[in-house]
């Protein structure tokens, strides 16, 4: 999973979110970030690059990849690796129709606002994450991964996200 920076057009930086279309199969108009299945014997940064490129149209290589945050485990049995990785300024973005209805540039201070974490309890399990974003609600487990990009490179805090529950809708 790719956490990509890229630039506004005016030099802030911001954070990729795609919109998944309504038209597939599996999680069908969701917030997403670039990432996918791992192909082979590819690593999790090899795969981020490549879905990076394949979804949003923007090669980028090892040496723009910034870093990799905490492993996130889903309720669907996938262990997400999300990889942060330098777009770079004035980055054209394409969207692959395929897999991308919409591509977003999501302000990183958009992160840093006071109501943007939402929880939701739950009376069996962690409480539910959301972000308020885009005048919408983005949920666990991309959510999480905006969250702890928030966390480590906006704020200096070693914050684990392992432990916020997903909708079920993302149980998929």
């Amino acid at each position: 999973m790719a956490l990509l920076l890229v630039d506004d057009g005016g030099g802030n930086g911001c954070v990729v979110l795609t919109r998944r279309p309504a038209s597939m199969k599996r999680h069908a108009g969701q917030y997403a970030l670039p990432g996918g299945r791992l192909d082979g014997r590819e690593t999790a940064i090899e795969a981020a690059l490549r879905e990076t490129r394949e979804e949003v149209g923007l090669s980028r290589t090892k040496a723009d990849v910034l870093g990799v945050l905490d492993d996130y485990p889903t309720r669907s049995g996938f262990h997400i690796t999300p990889v942060v990785v330098w777009g770079g300024r004035g980055a054209t973005l394409v969207a692959n129709p395929a897999e991308v209805a919409t591509i977003y540039r999501i302000p990183l201070a958009d992160l840093l606002h006071p109501d943007v974490v939402q929880l939701d309890p739950v009376d069996d399990g962690p409480p539910i994450l959301s972000l308020a974003l885009l005048n919408n609600r983005i949920f666990a487990p991309t959510a999480a991964m905006l969250l702890q990009l928030r966390e480590v490179a906006l704020l200096g805090k070693d914050t684990p996200v392992d432990g916020f529950g997903q909708p079920r809708f993302a149980w998929r």
